[in-house]
């Protein structure tokens, strides 16, 4: 095994537009990761500039030598839901959905309970659809991981599943967190557009944020013997879990829309740069220099509509987070993601124009460490920045 010094990137500074090389930060990760005993940890602090800082420290896999680079690719588990509200928020603006799109009118074609027709994409996209919080019902969760079709038709086995049952509770009555409400969602946009959520959230979200490292489902390629793998693996009871179409190295392709996308710190960097604008009142553009999404629509986006769980966010206050001006209320954006072997989480503080990411490739003990890390990088951008509200 290489020397610990050696496998950590350490944390780097590149304040944009700054000329200057990076330099390295105080080591907040390291201890962090073998305190916790995770293979590998990442993190960033982004401004409304976008990247200020970003650092990886550890090992793609337990019991090998190969270490992680800022260039490695992350399962992003359940922070792929603000992702998919974005691209609806997309569609909305073009015409092609509505936010207050039913389920009747958006799926005229699917048998389903009479109590399901008139959920709206907002209460689905906010947790309050009626969904239920898991799919073991009539077996559906086993036939979902058997299911060896397409993505778009895995959705919509999925759909069926869940819309044959009434709904859990009154829609719109309550929130329960649940991916099939984000799995349904998504197969409504694919249902109004013909179009595979995939290759929308390239079109739609990625390709215009300038994204180019995202995927779906564990990221990299399978090795076998001494191979060296090529991206991080997630890990399950400690033990590395090789990628591949159908493997149990992440959840089935039916739930997309709520959790299975990947990409590099710094993408995902991009993409929590493009929130923490819209959330800030600033103009975000997209990479053909148009605008990303209106004002109203960043709102839509990050207000609750009662509860604490906006479109993929929560919502949420902390004094740390609040900015100078008259008004301003520490507001905060979180979420956490984990398909069970990885684990990552950010807060976004608009007021202070500053956002959080941590990442890990282990769910073990993973919501602690990335939290544990999240705060360490708040306490340093705070007293580093103490002139930036």
């Amino acid at each position: 095994m290489k020397m610990l010094a050696a496998l950590c990137a350490g944390l780097i500074l590149a304040v944009a537009g700054a000329r200057a090389q990076p330099k390295p930060l105080p080591d907040l990760l390291d201890p962090i990761r073998t305190k916790h005993k995770l293979p590998a940890l990442g993190g960033a602090i982004v401004t409304t500039d976008g990247l200020a800082a970003i650092g990886v420290c550890g090992v793609r896999r337990a019991g090998h030598d190969e270490a992680v680079t800022d260039n490695d690719l992350w399962h992003l588990g359940s922070c792929t839901k603000a992702m998919t509200a974005t691209l609806v928020a997309r569609l909305v603006e073009r015409g092609t959905l509505k936010w207050m799109t039913t389920l009747g009118q958006g799926l005229p074609d699917m048998n389903m309970d009479p109590g399901w027709r008139d959920v709206t994409l907002e209460q689905l996209l906010c947790n309050r659809g009626g969904a239920p919080s898991g799919l073991e019902r009539d077996g559906l969760w086993g036939r979902l991981w058997r299911f060896r079709g397409a993505p778009t038709e895995a959705r919509r086995l999925l759909t069926e599943g869940v819309l044959n049952h009434p709904p859990e509770y009154e829609p719109g009555s309550k929130f329960l967190y649940s991916n099939s409400n984000f799995a349904i969602a998504g197969y409504m946009a694919e249902a109004a557009t013909g179009t595979a959520w995939e290759d929308l959230m390239r079109r739609e979200v990625f390709g215009p944020l300038g994204i180019t490292s995202a995927g779906f489902g564990a990221p990299g390629n399978p090795v076998s013997g001494d191979s060296g793998a090529d991206q991080p693996r997630g890990h399950s009871a400690g033990v590395p879990l090789e990628p591949g179409p159908f493997s149990r190295s992440d959840n089935p392709v039916a739930i997309g829309p709520a959790g299975i996308v990947h990409m590099s710190l710094a993408d995902w960097s991009r993409f929590v740069t493009a929130h923490l604008r819209g959330a800030a009142g600033l103009e975000v553009r997209a990479a053909d220099g148009t605008p990303f999404l209106t004002p109203e629509s960043w709102t839509k986006l990050h207000t609750p509509p009662a509860g604490g769980y906006a479109m993929g966010w929560s919502v949420a206050t902390r004094p740390w987070a609040k900015g100078n001006q008259e008004g301003d209320t520490g507001l905060v954006l979180t979420h956490s993601g984990s398909n069970t072997m990885w684990y990552c989480v950010t807060w976004l503080a608009p007021e202070r124009g500053f956002a959080v990411l941590v990442t890990t490739n282990t769910a073990a003990d993973g919501g602690r460490a990335t939290d544990e890390a999240a705060s360490g990088l708040i306490r340093y951008w705070l007293n580093r920045r103490p002139d930036r509200p």
